[in-house]
């Protein structure tokens, strides 16, 4: 077993509140609880040593394994090959219904389907991110963890016709945790179920996990069926939808960047960032992929959350929204480094929290008011209230949008004219224009359209390179960014202009090496820190839908296909993706998966009637 797995050796498992990773050798080595954004209990994906871990494997060296999830579900099946049988592990959440709780159940079943095996279990949880102690209370029916703010009961699964054997099950304390081994025949089931805030361990039975795994596929698969996607590609769309909601925090409907910290951008490099937050532009983006998907009760959910953020605008603040905010609406993400942790193959520092909290992004104001737009064409109208917060947010932007800002990429090198952040201002009045003249609401159109039109002639003007032949990433520079793949995809600029055609065909020299897309031209990072980075997997998806809309029809679907090469073995996708075709960043990413979806949906339909894409 590799002291670290690749980051795409996982699957992903949660309940709606919080989530965990399975690696293909059957560990957790990620787990936060009681939410997302809480401090870890297993986290040996960053600290192999310190981090806590809880493993489920057959007891030998020489086995096989393969993934897979049951289909329509999120339950994740880890089988084992070995000389004398095969054997499974497959690990859920029960879906947690209500509000938010700090009781959470990690089921972990086991089972042998063929010959014997003997199962090796090693459980040792690092609560605080291992920056607290706790006490073992090991009994008959289970044990009982416990620090000073988080307890977790493992309560074991015995046979009721005790057909497990006492001799067959051996169960021991290792240091602060256990181990144990249980010996099964083909037919015969254990497991466990980890829960926390559980009180004392009890006795349970093979029989109530089945229950507990038919209710769970149960709720997945109703789930799915919601779906309204008819179109190819249907498992990678509908695996993708399974993975935003599985990172969707149902009590406030908020949609995490990622359920990770620290997996970085290069190994042993220093970009560790934090993404177990909600982020105001990956959730307006995913507004347009659900309702892609007829998922509105998801879309309607992060909105009203979204409307929430309007609420905390007042005048004495530099500006009206943060880029980011924790699940719960809170925005107290101040940024620490974990100095214990070695961090993933020595990739350090391992932060949580997020500096970037604060900074100023004026495109998240074109994302959020798009993703309003797009709400209402679907029928999800604003409310009198929320049109006041809406043009309120106007009237803040038409004074301030002509000034620099830090930028998508979250760059810490100080702020420039991105021409991203002015292209999705242009958004944000060109939207709010419509709506307002849809509805008849109260608006100061006549001001918003001069600023709309102001910011077009200036990114004309100052944001094209004539030098280079193309918009370039802000005012001044001949470096290239792939964020302008929106321009056509939103709007700004016809999809067949020659000077958005200049600019592709720019963006396809320097940036695009096999369909794959970098951010920005390789070695040339406006964040000031060291080191490269892979490919980005949202533009890449980004990529698909420009060459969709520009007519290369053929083009973007062998693009999109090539890029499903790049998923892991279950589909997902990580943040970037490395010279090598490894997964790098933060996993799973909800960017990477809510563009997939968006470049599906939109392909789809444009390869069905290829008239759109001309004139």
């Amino acid at each position: 077993m590799a002291r670290y797995p690749n980051i795409s050796d996982h699957g992903l498992i949660g309940d709606l509140q919080t989530a965990a990773l399975v690696t293909t050798d059957g560990t957790v080595d990620w787990f936060c609880c009681p939410r997302f954004d809480s401090p870890s209990v297993f986290a040996s994906l960053l600290d192999a040593d310190h981090g806590g871990h809880f493993r489920v494997a057959p007891d030998r060296d020489d086995y096989v394994s393969k993934q897979l999830y049951l289909p329509d579900t999120a339950i994740l099946i880890t089988r084992f090959m070995t000389p004398d049988g095969v054997g499974e592990v497959q690990d859920f959440m029960p879906v947690t219904g209500g509000g938010a709780t700090d009781r959470h159940r990690l089921v972990r079943q086991f089972r042998v389907v063929r010959g014997t095996m003997r199962f090796r279990f090693d459980v040792r949880p690092g609560f605080d991110y291992a920056r607290q102690p706790h006490k073992l209370d090991l009994s008959e029916n289970g044990a009982v963890f416990e620090s000073d703010d988080m307890e977790l009961t493992l309560h074991w699964a015995r046979p009721s016709d005790e057909s497990l054997r006492e001799r067959d099950l051996h169960i021991e304390r290792h240091g602060d945790g256990l181990r144990g081994t249980a010996t099964l025949r083909a037919g015969q089931t254990g497991g466990v179920i980890l829960e926390s805030m559980g009180g004392p361990p009890r006795r349970i039975t093979p029989e109530e996990l089945q229950n507990l795994a038919d209710e769970t596929a149960k709720f997945w698969q109703s789930w799915v069926r919601r779906s309204t996607y008819r179109g190819r590609w249907r498992e990678m769309v509908t695996r993708s939808a399974m993975t935003l909601k599985l990172m969707t925090y149902a009590p406030t409907g908020a949609l995490v960047a990622a359920p990770t910290t620290g997996l970085p951008e290069q190994e042993g490099g220093e970009r560790n960032w934090d993404y177990r937050y909600t982020w105001i532009r990956d959730g307006s983006f995913s507004i347009y992929a659900l309702l892609g998907l007829g998922y509105q009760e998801e879309a309607r959910a992060f909105a009203s959350w979204l409307l929430g953020r309007g609420d905390e605008f007042t005048s004495d603040r530099e500006h009206p929204l943060k880029i980011m905010y924790r699940i719960d609406g809170s925005s107290d993400l101040t940024e620490e480094t974990l100095d214990h942790f070695e961090g993933w193959r020595g990739s350090r520092p391992v932060r949580v929290g997020n500096g970037a909290a604060g900074q100023l992004q004026l495109d998240i104001y074109g994302e959020a008011i798009d993703a309003a737009y797009l709400g209402a064409q679907a029928g999800m109208q604003a409310y009198h209230d929320g049109w006041q917060k809406l043009s309120r947010l106007l009237d803040w932007l038409c004074e301030h949008w002509d000034q620099p800002d830090e930028g998508i990429w979250e760059t810490r090198g100080g702020r420039k004219d991105f021409t991203y952040g002015r292209f999705q201002c242009w958004v944000a009045f060109d939207r709010a224009i419509r709506m307002a003249q849809h509805s008849g609401r109260p608006a100061g159109v006549a001001r918003w359209t001069q600023a709309r039109d102001a910011i077009y002639d200036q990114i004309m003007q100052r944001g094209w390179n004539p030098r280079v032949g193309a918009f370039t990433q802000h005012y001044g520079t001949e470096v290239l960014d792939s964020s302008l793949l929106m321009m056509p995809l939103q709007g700004f600029i016809a999809p067949t202009d020659p000077m958005w055609l200049s600019t592709l065909g720019a963006m396809e020299k320097e940036l695009v090496s096999d369909s794959l897309v970098y951010r920005y031209n390789p070695g040339a990072s406006p964040d000031g820190l060291a080191g490269d980075e892979g490919t980005f997997s949202l533009c890449t998806f980004w990529y698909v839908d420009a060459l969709a809309r520009a007519g290369r029809l053929d083009d973007a679907r062998l693009t999109f296909e090539k890029m499903h090469t790049y998923a892991n073995h279950l589909g997902l996708y990580s943040e970037e993706i490395s010279s090598t075709g490894e997964q790098l960043g933060n996993f799973p990413q909800a960017f990477s998966h809510l563009a997939l979806i968006s470049a599906a949906v939109n392909l789809d339909r444009q390869l069905d009637h290829p008239e759109l894409t001309r004139g």
